[in-house]
């Protein structure tokens, strides 16, 4: 099975990262954990297929069978697709998808491709169908909020479905895995990324990653993406 996929960091404030994948063969792919949400599109039989995804709180396992290209927009921490209840550890498939469209909050919307991904968030942000919390995406990124720490938690746990505590052990796991990819070695993971020790970053890579730091080091390819964690650029 091979899977090749390429990403790009996105401009607007709605969204992190864009990407589009392309798989061939049959075999299993790892779902690494994530803390965003994401909008995605695929191919499965010959047909078309969208969902949003919540928040994964632990890596899994994923069956492939024949060829597919997906393409997928993931949103910063604090968008929130109104229509939809908080998603984590589910998706929300949408009940109808041609070639061109799909169906969202009962509203037709055109399919959008690796450029003009951010066209469709402006129209749905314009819309009413995406709202955006900048304090969630703040804090993530260990800034001071300039409210109590009980309006804090509300506020991610609405947005996210998660607590702060629960995206940061996530997104620390995550760019510890692509620190290890890169060649760095566990123990200076350990330092640079503040685990306690090298068990406490295997268990962390264990439970949201699903990889030990070895295979992270082969990088053989049959992951769902992974990406350097970087906060959002400033206004």
């Amino acid at each position: 099975m091979a899977i090749e996929s390429e990403h790009r960091v996105s401009d607007s404030p709605h969204v992190a990262l864009v990407w589009r994948g392309r798989a061939s063969g049959t075999g299993t792919m790892t779902s690494v954990a994530t803390s965003t949400w994401e909008l995605v599109f695929w191919e499965d039989g010959g047909a078309v297929r969208a969902a949003v995804r919540g928040p994964e709180t632990a890596a899994s396992t994923v069956e492939l069978a024949g060829d597919s290209e997906s393409l997928g927009i993931i949103f910063a921490h604090g968008t929130v697709l109104s229509p939809l209840p908080r998603l984590v550890d589910s998706a929300a498939e949408s009940p109808h998808v041609t070639e061109r469209t799909f169906a969202l909050g009962g509203r037709e919307w055109e399919i959008p491709d690796f450029d003009s991904a951010e066209d469709l968030v402006v129209r749905l942000a314009r819309e009413g169908m995406i709202s955006r919390d900048p304090l969630v995406d703040e804090v993530v990124w260990g800034g001071i909020a300039r409210v109590g720490t009980r309006s804090v938690q509300r506020r991610v746990a609405t947005a996210t479905g998660l607590t702060q505590g629960a995206i940061r052990q996530i997104e620390r796991a995550r760019e510890a895995a692509v620190l290890l990819g890169e060649g760095l070695a566990p123990l200076d993971v350990v330092h640079r990324l503040g685990y306690y020790d090298q068990p406490h970053l295997s268990r962390s890579l264990r439970r949201f990653i699903g990889r030990t730091a070895t295979e992270l080091q082969q990088a053989d390819g049959s992951m769902s993406l992974l990406y350097k964690t970087e906060p959002p650029a400033g206004p």
